[in-house]
């Protein structure tokens, strides 16, 4: 589903900025910070680093890129 958000002209600006060299549309950048805002502040004791990871590693399992992991 498709919603119509007014956002601030500055984070507009923002958002085309860094949509640029992250390769992403503007209103993917937004979603990306979105998300990450969201579980960041679920597990205020995350980093941002960490949140990244998972965010990857949950994409992954998505798209089935993932393998068994054996413990030694």
């Amino acid at each position: 589903m498709t919603t119509a958000v007014r956002v601030s002209d500055k984070l507009l600006r923002e958002a085309r900025l860094v949509s640029t060299v992250d390769n992403r549309s503007v209103t993917g950048q937004i979603e990306h910070w979105a998300k990450v805002g969201k579980c960041a502040e679920e597990n205020p004791e995350l980093t941002y680093g960490l949140i990244k990871d998972i965010l990857i590693g949950i994409e992954e399992l998505e798209q089935g890129e993932c393998s068994k992991y054996e413990f030694n």
